[in-house]
């Protein structure tokens, strides 16, 4: 959803993925295997707006 937006992801640490659009940055909780919850999909599509 982000990449399709424009962001790209410039780093990885620990278990969070930091994507950047200019100067508009989103981090996100990644677990190999599990699915975001709920609200922070909200939260990411709010901060997409």
């Amino acid at each position: 959803m982000l990449l399709k937006d424009g962001y790209k992801l410039i780093r990885t640490k620990g278990s969070h993925r930091i994507y950047i659009k200019k100067t508009r940055r989103i981090v996100i909780p990644f677990h190999s295997g599990r699915m975001l919850h709920p609200k922070i999909v909200k939260q990411v599509i709010k901060a997409l707006d």
